[in-house]
């Protein structure tokens, strides 16, 4: 698990990082909407850097900041954002995304977060890794209301999560003044239950029909739709 993992057109070494690549970042990386509008982009708890990379190969914002509070995974996700094509768009930031809402006085276009969400399941021995997995460092609440006010007006806000959180965190986005323009709704296959929501969040309401994404038919027989979603980034899709 510790060997880099090698996209079409970066590399990420993640042996330093409690969360290493997995299909949860890199499906919303490549779900996430970018308007061609978009200048600024914030990856909030970035770990390797894998998302901000990807909107760096992605679009052509000037600016893809990232936040990451672990000293390891920070130092990774920079070395990361060194050895790419994007260096120069590239910014990582050490502090706790509550810090960082505190101190950054700009707004971005666009924020995206794949937070930690394991809330009910027990806590291991591995500090770094509860850390990079379970809300208490992290409430949704802090990250909605933070989110809210780092959102320039028509700027949105991207986040995947377990679905049967789904309707706790759009109500507390609702609260935050986040409003649902995009919903999709992901399956392992297409008889398993829905397992992730992949969110777009904005400050405008919007009318829109939630759509779904099954990630494979059979084992390691993926959807065209997945394919599609991933080919850009996945060496052997």
């Amino acid at each position: 698990m510790n060997k880099p993992f090698q996209f079409k057109e970066f590399t990420v070494q993640q042996d330093r990082c409690a969360m290493k690549i997995g299909t949860d970042g890199v499906l919303l990386g490549a779900w996430v909407p970018i308007k061609e509008s978009v200048i600024s982009v914030l990856d909030i708890g970035t770990g390797t850097g894998v998302i901000a990379l990807m909107a760096a190969q992605r679009c052509h914002a000037e600016i893809i900041d990232a936040l990451e509070i672990d000293a390891d995974a920070y130092e990774q996700a920079v070395e990361n954002f060194e050895e790419s094509f994007w260096g120069d768009r590239l910014f990582c930031y050490h502090a706790s995304f509550q810090e960082f809402v505190e101190e950054i006085e700009d707004t971005y276009d666009l924020l995206i977060s794949n937070p930690p969400f394991y809330v009910e399941e027990y806590k291991s021995s591995d500090l770094k890794r509860d850390i990079a997995r379970f809300e208490d460092a992290l409430p949704f609440e802090h990250l909605l209301t933070g989110g809210a006010k780092l959102l320039s007006d028509k700027g949105q806000f991207a986040l995947i999560l377990p679905y049967k959180e789904e309707e706790r965190i759009l109500t507390i986005a609702e609260q935050a003044g986040l409003f649902p323009q995009k919903i999709t709704r992901v399956k392992g296959t297409p008889s398993s239950e829905i397992k992730r929501s992949l969110l777009l969040l904005g400050k405008e309401r919007q009318y829109f029909e939630p759509d779904e994404l099954i990630i494979e038919n059979s084992r390691h027989q993926y959807t065209q739709a997945y394919i599609n979603l991933t080919k850009d980034f996945y060496v052997k899709m």
